[in-house]
């Protein structure tokens, strides 16, 4: 196929060509493979500037998006590519294969740091905001790599999901600390003060007044941010809060366990040891059903599966993906919707994209990146709500994206009076943040 690249597509790709170190904040459906991949291209045999590329990417993106894009695209026809995936002897073989372009799961980052071969003179991190955490072992390895990598591009969406915090450890892969500092001690001094505090136990930091906008002007000339709505035509997206009212008996079951980390019911009792499993349990409870500590499933309520049967029935037959979290609201949705399917596999996406699933299911966690499915439907179902919001946006954005033709819905099944809202602000407030972000660096593309 014949690529004819946007002007914001030309704009990325001179970034690219143009900075040792650059990060490209790209929504999803902006084509950030085929811009890197046509940097790369030039670089590698208009400028001569590279000769071996590594691809850092989700396992699913690496098994499938880079090759595909590689294959669809006629200026691309020269670069060769090689899947390091699979097991230690597979990977070897594929490290040994001739390539220009070296894709790896983020999961072996380590393992590949760990190898005396390290001759890569271009890192492409996808999804970059993978990298968030600087006490993982992906980031410590990568970490020590990096002065030897002559030029580095992190791509990503979603950049400070959790806040400006998450943002030292994914820009000193870009530019060795020269922005935000050395370390993450030195970032969380010089930006921000204690938030929530036990004493002399600091739970969360919040930035000093003034700091973000600084941060953001640290950046700007080292990330370039782009929104699908800037760019491209795509429907509407539209979220609806559906209300779900608990029985009078769940409700006072929720509310004990919310006050003693403690309740019982069908026979087996509920129990929290600290905040954080309490808050597990909640959100399950919330959703009609529990774990108990043997692993058992205890059913609480089963207001949002018929808040679940109303949204499906009004859709008339129109395909729905719902969002799950835990293993027992996939049973029973299952139970009660006996012709959902869950789509996992790369036959279950087509079929879906081609209409024969009217009632998927899928993990978020499963559907974060390198899938299309705008073409199957466009209305969304949340059974319960993740906090993080990496996994929310990209999640949503497997259907709101280019190619899609109808407006989006997006329905959030909330119980009343439960943990649900709070979920549902947590992700509102750390998307103004990301919002603000993405808006300090965002790229200034004019047509013509």
């Amino acid at each position: 196929m014949q690529y004819k690249a946007h002007d914001y597509q030309e704009y990325a790709k001179e970034e690219i060509i143009k900075k040792k170190a650059c990060g490209l904040f790209l929504e999803p459906g902006l084509g950030k493979t085929v811009i890197t991949l046509s940097a790369i291209w030039e670089l590698m045999f208009d400028y001569f500037e590279i000769s071996k590329v590594l691809v850092i990417a989700p396992l699913r993106v690496a098994e499938n998006t880079w090759t595909e894009e590689l294959e669809k695209w006629d200026h691309l026809t020269f670069l060769r590519i090689s899947k390091v995936l699979g097991s230690e002897k597979e990977r070897i073989e594929a490290l040994k294969t001739p390539a220009d372009i070296y894709v790896i799961n983020r999961e072996n980052v380590a393992w590949l740091c760990k190898l005396c071969d390290w001759d890569f003179d271009m890192l492409v991190i996808d999804e970059l905001s993978s990298f968030k955490n600087p006490s993982s072992k992906r980031f410590k390895a990568l970490r020590k790599k990096r002065p030897g990598i002559d030029r580095v591009v992190g791509l990503t969406g979603t950049p400070s999901t959790n806040g400006l915090m998450d943002l030292w450890s994914e820009i000193y892969l870009l530019d060795q600390g020269k922005r935000l500092g050395k370390t993450i001690g030195s970032y969380r001094a010089d930006f921000f003060v204690p938030d929530r505090m036990n004493g002399y136990i600091v739970y969360s930091y919040k930035p000093r007044p003034g700091a973000e906008e600084f941060i953001y002007s640290l950046l700007s000339d080292l990330c370039v941010s782009m929104k699908s709505r800037d760019f491209l035509e795509i429907p509407e997206r539209l979220e609806r809060d559906v209300k779900v009212k608990l029985p009078e008996t769940a409700k006072g079951i929720y509310k004990e366990m919310e006050r003693e980390m403690v309740a019982k019911f069908t026979d087996k009792t509920i129990d929290a040891v600290n905040a954080a499993v309490l808050t597990n349990k909640l959100i399950q409870m919330a959703s009609g059903a529990v774990y108990d500590d043997q692993g058992n499933t205890a059913e609480l309520h089963s207001s949002k599966l018929d808040a679940l049967e109303d949204l499906i029935e009004a859709a008339n037959g129109k395909p729905v993906l719902i969002y799950y979290n835990y293993r027992h609201e996939r049973s029973r949705i299952n139970e009660r919707f006996k012709d959902a399917v869950e789509i996992k596999t790369p036959e279950d996406f087509k079929a879906w994209n081609k209409g024969e699933i009217s009632i998927a299911m899928a993990h978020p966690a499963s559907m974060g990146h390198g899938l299309n499915l705008q073409h199957g439907g466009s209305t969304v179902i949340w059974f319960s709500l993740p906090w993080s919001l990496e996994l929310y946006s990209q999640a949503n954005a497997r259907l709101w994206r280019q190619g899609q033709k109808d407006t989006v819905v997006i329905f959030r099944l909330l119980a009343e009076g439960t943990i649900d809202r709070d979920v549902a602000r947590a992700l509102e407030k750390k998307d103004i943040t990301q919002e603000a972000l993405m808006q300090a660096v965002k790229a200034r593309v004019t047509d013509g």
